[in-house]
């Protein structure tokens, strides 16, 4: 007796030591701190505030009820938004199907079925008959260890970066609709000047042709003007051309077709919304961004799939129970002697598979890495595009401040060149001259205040674009600490390693 129970016991040994396990295998993705990202040299001098960030219709600030207009078409009916939506609505229908996979299932089953056996398996005994059969069901998984509400968590937490990245898309939407509009005001203003380069360009050659006829230029003269109404020509056809592009790129943000941007009014003139950097800028947008919203619910999901992956090496109980009624032939269904049941729980745990169960937990570990990776890639582009931002927003600045002065100063040479000329002291050439001096100060100028406009709207991107996480709060289940709102954990959690 001793003997068998020793071989027992040591049979059962060498089946546990061959047990899978998931021993050495973890995850080497660590999410980084917030607070580990300086920025506070880059943005010396600027003025902090707490409430420095964009309103969710930040685009009304730029005082244009046409821009207004079209953000909200486009909100309504560009194709993209459609497909975004949709894969949210995917994400949220595999939510629904991995929590009903944690429920107990009850099936309810009938069936009528006629046969004849062969005659040669039963003789004369053998005959046609009819069996009715009706059943019902109960099965359940018990989740002990906890790994199908993780599965659960993880393809929830993916749902809830879907349903943040249709936020995101339509931010996304809403800027690059606005920086279309500052493109075809722009394009406008280059049209304007390129007309008036083009109408000096051809009073300059009129007069030196008047000069040639007069002996005191000489062709060299005349061609150079020629040359001159030419490039004016091609610079505005360039205008033009613009102009057609911004109209047909704001067509498909509208997602309509062609005509509809021929319908878009020439843009007033936008000034740049001026952004105070908000205080404590690297924790803070961690809440404000959808991008990084987003890329911390994948951190969760994966870490919740690494949890659920680990509990495939315990043992598994499921619990299953079938009652129903069988007759045979005339017999009636509906009779206690046609009653049938059984019980079934059953226990299974992984011994030799393979290595199935360690190749799939590598793979979540991988997976978790790869989304740790990315959201520390976005966590560091995101605050150096914020802080990139300020910066060329105030070189910009400058910028403008320098071209005002020279622009003043070319107005003065203008007024000048008119009094000289009008007082027969200079010539209308070198008038004209003079004049295309303006000329090229004011396309600069208009150049520096298109891309002080236009890098207003990316700043506004850079630092959310109107996102609110409170207005993604989960509707019940699981809800990451890191996911909750700006004042929440600074990172993704951590798997724990085993």
């Amino acid at each position: 007796m001793r003997l068998q129970f020793l071989a027992a016991a040591t049979a059962l040994t060498l089946v546990l030591a061959g047990c899978a396990s998931s021993g050495g295998l973890h995850p080497d993705g660590t999410p980084l701190e917030p607070s580990a990202l300086k920025a506070q040299r880059s943005l010396a001098g600027q003025a902090l505030t707490p409430a420095a960030w964009p309103a969710q219709n930040w685009w009304t600030g730029l005082d244009d009820p046409q821009l207004d207009a079209l953000i909200d078409e486009a909100l309504a009916g560009n194709p993209g938004l459609a497909v975004v939506d949709a894969r949210a609505r995917t994400a949220q229908a595999a939510a629904g199907v991995a929590d009903a996979a944690r429920r107990p299932q009850l099936g309810l089953g009938a069936s009528v079925a006629g046969a004849k056996p062969p005659s040669g398996l039963l003789g004369d005994k053998a005959h046609f008959s009819v069996a009715k059969f009706g059943y019902l069901s109960f099965d359940w998984g018990p989740d002990p260890w906890g790994g199908k509400r993780a599965a659960w968590e993880a393809v929830l937490g993916q749902a809830r970066a879907a349903e943040v990245e249709a936020r995101a898309a339509r931010i996304e939407l809403s800027t690059n609709v606005a920086r279309a509009y500052v493109q075809l005001g722009y394009a406008w203003t280059q049209h304007d000047l390129a007309q008036a380069e083009l109408e000096r360009a051809r009073k300059a050659r009129e007069l030196t042709a008047q000069r040639v006829r007069a002996g005191l230029d000489s062709q060299l003269q005349l061609k150079q003007g020629d040359a001159e109404v030419a490039s004016a020509e091609q610079q505005l056809a360039v205008a033009r051309r613009a102009i057609d592009a911004a109209r047909t790129a704001l067509s498909v943000l509208l997602g309509k077709g062609p005509d509809r941007g021929l319908d878009i009014a020439r843009p007033q003139p936008l000034a740049p919304q001026a952004l105070a950097v908000p205080a404590d800028l690297p924790v803070e947008l961690l809440g404000h961004r959808a991008d990084l919203v987003a890329a911390r619910w994948r951190v969760e999901a994966a870490g919740r799939d690494i949890a659920a992956a680990r509990t495939e090496f315990l043992p598994n109980v499921k619990l299953g129970a079938m009652a129903g009624l069988l007759a045979m032939g005339g017999n009636p269904l509906l009779r206690a002697s046609s009653l049938f049941y059984q019980v079934g729980p059953s226990l299974s745990l992984p011994i030799f598979d393979g290595g199935r169960l360690r190749a799939n937990l590598a793979g979540k570990d991988a997976q978790y890495d790869l989304a740790v990776a990315q959201y520390n890639q976005t966590l560091v582009g995101a605050l150096n595009e914020v802080a990139d931002d300020y910066a060329a927003q105030q070189s910009l600045a400058e910028q403008v401040a320098a071209q005002q002065r020279a622009l003043d100063a070319a107005h003065d040479a203008w007024r000048l060149a008119e009094q000289r000329y009008r007082a027969g002291v200079g010539s209308y050439l070198e008038a004209l001259s003079v004049r295309q001096q303006l000329l090229v100060a004011e396309q600069r100028m208009a150049a520096l205040k298109a891309q002080q406009v236009d890098l207003s709207v990316q700043l506004i991107q850079a630092l959310g674009g109107g996102y609110r996480p409170e207005n993604q709060a989960s509707s019940g289940g699981y809800r990451p600490e890191a996911a909750t709102g700006p004042q929440a954990a600074s990172s993704p959690s951590t798997p724990a390693h085993s």
